[in-house]
């Protein structure tokens, strides 16, 4: 249908919410607007889907999520009985509709007679992952839009293994969730006769005690912080989002009693109004913080995303002033600090694996070798890395140790399947404690991996292309990566290439070689000065972004080439946004 006559059938449902119809009706005379709305769905993808909240099927809203919920339903009702009822957990964040929108989920999954586990207040993305392994729930559903503004929210489908959905199943759910024409008129049973029926169960406290149980195992040297942990100065934001709650708990169980909390960010707000994007690795995101540091001298700043599955971290510099770490420095800290700790305990296994992105720093492969630990690269995407902790966990092959993106994602222990930033708040906080008690801030342990390592820089550039018109820019740029590559970046030659959507890599002597991995929109170049240059469009996004890796000598090395490379891109994207 065209987007005019789609508009029509939503204008003219007479039970239509009555904040949706408002907010229609203000936009009726709009052709540009009812266009964006109503011209095609929502994206349904392999991490679910997100968008700004509004009235139309390219919009958040009770009738897109009950669409997502109606395909996951048919979807189980697939399968055996036996596995439809395991039920689904299902958990919310603090931003605009999300209670609303999670309690919509269970009434439509109470239709199809599928059980939900619904999640008395938010809790972060992390502990659902959890709630899904220790319910042995069918699947999970996440309402949330990680760090995007005020005004998006989102839905992210987890399997029964607590990762997001793996490509295949995901497949399937989304032609379920295609098939369906119309999600005005999809039917839900009321709230009380969920209840009645034993099709909603409110969870909460017990699985919050059994995650945190869980969490106590990341801390590795409890001797360490029995003795020195009341002396690290720690100020933690989670950002008005969910981290609060299960944050304090976990940093004061593993024994870090002595933290400060950002009190005006400390509360629930889905304005996040002490920010302009409520996203850790910005600088700005830490300006309450920083503002307490400086009061209190604090070693180590820590931030948590709305959903907590994402953690910043700002260190003090010797000037006493704060620098935001890039995601990359984080993992190598963390890292660094891990191996070093379980090889001093004995602890570290001889098969132990870690696993990153194909978008991240090559520092932390250099810090693994060094300690004789595999490194498994996997695609850009957290399920990547749960696909993998569950293909170890069934054949023995490996122990895992530790995964994380670039993208400020870490995990730990592999009770959760995807990014954690609770095990990720005590581990660094664990990892200052270290440094500390030696005289030294995490600013003199980065420098010292330098120093030991060489010097790595990394640069993720997202370029923003909203809209339809947008989407098709970003495909024609994609298109042309492929068929007319670059030979250059500046004047360093490209000597290799990885293109994961057609599976093929290009080395150095111009052979072609077969990728062993899913199908992926990612095209990435080796330059011939060992740096790297890659390009993805965002799964969950209007963007499309370019990732730098570079290998220098000094800073001031490594920052010539930075700037370099983002000149060339910006160079070879310009005829594009324009």
């Amino acid at each position: 249908m065209s987007y005019q006559t789609t508009y029509q059938q939503w204008a003219n449902e007479r039970s239509l919410d009555q904040e949706l119809r408002d907010e229609l009706d203000s936009i009726a005379n709009n052709n540009e607007q009812l266009r964006d709305a109503f011209s095609q769905p929502l994206e349904f993808g392999t991490a679910g889907m997100r968008g700004i909240l509004g009235p139309g099927i390219n919009r958040m809203n009770i009738y897109t999520v009950r669409q997502a919920t109606e395909g996951l339903a048919c979807f189980i009702d697939s399968k055996p009985e036996a596995e439809k009822s395991r039920g689904v957990a299902i958990a919310y964040d603090s931003r605009h509709k999300s209670p609303e929108f999670a309690l919509e989920a269970a009434k439509t999954l109470a239709e199809h007679g599928i059980r939900s586990y619904l999640f008395e207040s938010l809790r972060p993305t992390p502990e659902l992952s959890f709630a899904v392994r220790t319910l042995n729930a069918f699947a999970g559903i996440m309402i949330t839009a990680s760090h995007n503004p005020a005004h998006y929210n989102g839905y992210k489908i987890y399997g029964a293994s607590g990762g997001q959905m793996p490509p295949k199943d995901a497949d399937t759910l989304t032609e379920y969730v295609r098939r369906i024409e119309n999600p005005l008129q999809i039917k839900v049973l009321a709230e009380e006769e969920a209840k009645a029926q034993g099709l909603l169960t409110i969870i909460g406290k017990e699985v919050d005690d059994a995650y945190l149980k869980e969490v106590d195992g990341v801390t590795i040297d409890r001797e360490l912080i029995a003795k020195h942990g009341k002396g690290l100065k720690l100020v933690f934001t989670p950002l008005h989002g969910t981290g609060k709650m299960l944050g304090e708990k976990a940093l004061k169980q593993a024994g870090f009693n002595h933290f400060s909390l950002v009190e005006e960010q400390s509360t629930a707000d889905p304005d996040f109004s002490t920010v302009k994007s409520p996203n850790p690795e910005e600088y700005s995101a830490f300006e309450y913080a920083i503002k307490l540091g400086k009061k209190e001298e604090a070693d180590l700043l820590v931030a948590t995303d709305p959903d907590a599955d994402r953690l910043g971290v700002a260190v003090r510099l010797p000037d006493q002033s704060y620098q935001v770490l890039s995601g990359n420095q984080i993992g190598a800290l963390m890292l660094d600090y891990l191996l070093k700790a379980h090889k001093a305990a004995g602890t570290l296994p001889t098969n132990a694996v870690v696993l990153k992105s194909i978008v991240s720093s090559e520092l932390p492969t250099a810090i693994a070798e060094k300690y004789q630990v595999k490194m498994v690269n996997v695609l850009t995407g957290f399920k990547f890395i749960a696909e993998k902790i569950q293909q170890y966990q069934m054949d023995g092959s490996h122990t895992f140790m530790f995964g994380f993106e670039e993208s400020y994602g870490y995990l730990v222990k592999p009770f959760v399947r995807d990014k954690d930033a609770i095990q990720a708040l005590v581990l660094i906080a664990e990892v200052a404690t270290f440094y500390k008690q030696q005289g030294k801030t995490l600013y003199d342990a980065l420098q010292s991996i330098f120093a030991t390592f060489g010097y790595y820089q990394e640069k993720t550039i997202s370029i923003t292309m909203s809209g339809l018109a947008g989407a098709e820019k970003i495909t024609s740029l994609m298109r042309q990566l492929r068929e007319e590559a670059p030979v250059a970046f500046g004047e360093v030659s490209v000597i290799g290439s990885e293109d994961y959507k057609k599976q093929e890599k290009v080395t150095s002597d111009g052979s072609v070689k077969a990728l062993n991995t899913s199908p992926s929109d990612v095209v990435k170049y080796f330059l011939a000065d060992g740096s790297w240059i890659a390009a993805r469009p965002s799964g969950t996004e209007p963007k499309i972004k370019f990732y730098i890796g570079v290998k220098a000598e000094s800073k001031e090395e490594a920052e010539e080439k930075i700037v370099t490379y983002t000149a060339s891109i910006a160079e070879m994207t310009k005829a594009i946004e324009s």
